[in-house]
């Protein structure tokens, strides 16, 4: 448990770090690129999204069987420190248990005080960049007003329906899970969509399951946020080359922690969102996909459009 305390304080310290100034890894890193859709874009990859990719999605539904992506949220569900989760439920009317006319009414108000990055969530491109600078290469100070981001809040990410594919890496490795800190790059996830059969496409979300959700989260929460497989650098920027909206995972972060490169943390984060305008899904129930071979199938999301996030609470779903 001392090792795992250690790990966590290391990758918060590490995300806090980041996240205050900003510019540590800037230098190795380089300056952002322009987006290739020009200077006003605000939707990155998801430029790639369309009616007749939708269409085609749709036209993998077999069986009608609809999958819950997204975890159950609450106050036990495992979070980066300092993030956390608290529901309040009022009675309507007086709060007293009074009723009001003569049917006797009575009711429930809910007041919800939450980090919006905890659970199952998506990643917007104000979450986390390059030396205060963003995707399509914009400064921090031109995102925010009194009221949150102004410009990538997640409220602005377009609904998506299209092709969803399922790299199961622990049949890759031989492994369930997928020992923590192993970096899945080119080589690997093109190994395991040849063993899957499927061709990654331009608009696809591409989801990895590593088998690390079912055998931590709820065990050692702790430790399921302190390390885990995932996405490599090359393999970022590779997905990223072949047109793919979303990326995301059984794991808390997407990224190998232990970082491939522990001078540069969460560096897989900076390449999808700021670099290359491809969202991130983290804490993605995988478990039921794998179990069914699932490989391909119909991804829909439609997030909750509160005002000005970075972050944002979801549940997509999977159809086939």
């Amino acid at each position: 448990m001392m090792r795992n305390a250690h790990a966590l304080r290391r990758a918060a310290g590490a995300l806090g770090a980041m996240l205050l100034v900003g510019g540590a890894n800037a230098q190795e890193a380089g300056p952002l690129p322009a987006s290739p859709y020009g200077a006003d874009d605000t939707i990155g990859a998801m430029n790639h999204l369309s009616p007749e990719g939708a269409r085609a999605a749709a036209r993998l539904v077999r069986t009608g069987k609809v999958y819950a992506l997204g975890v159950v949220t609450g106050r036990a569900t495992p979070a980066w420190p300092g993030r956390a989760f608290n529901m309040v439920v009022l009675q309507t009317n007086d709060g007293g248990g009074g009723t009001v006319a003569p049917n006797q009414l009575t009711g429930h108000d809910d007041i919800l005080m939450t980090s919006l990055g905890i659970g199952t969530q998506i990643d917007g491109f104000a979450h986390l960049g390059v030396d205060h600078h963003y995707y399509n290469n914009v400064p921090a100070q031109a995102l925010f007003n009194a009221g949150g981001v102004t410009r990538y809040g997640t409220q602005d990410i377009p609904p998506t329906a299209t092709r969803g594919v399922l790299l199961d890496m622990t049949k890759h490795y031989g492994q369930s899970p997928v020992p923590p800190g192993t970096a899945f790059n080119r080589a690997e996830i093109e190994a395991a969509a040849r063993a899957a059969r499927i061709t990654i496409r331009r608009g696809d979300v591409v989801l990895f399951h590593t088998g690390w959700m079912a055998a931590s989260a709820e065990s050692n929460p702790q430790d399921f946020i302190a390390r885990e497989p995932g996405l490599g650098r090359e393999g970022a920027d590779y997905l990223a080359g072949l047109g793919v909206v979303m990326i995301g995972a059984d794991t808390a972060a997407l990224e190998a922690i232990p970082f491939e490169d522990e001078a540069a943390p969460f560096i897989v984060h900076q390449t999808l969102l700021a670099r290359h305008g491809v969202h991130i899904l983290e804490n993605i129930n995988t478990a039921d996909l794998a179990a069914d071979d699932a490989t391909e199938f119909m991804f829909v999301l439609g997030q909750p459009r509160f005002e000005g996030a970075v972050q944002m609470v979801i549940n997509p779903i999977a159809i086939r």
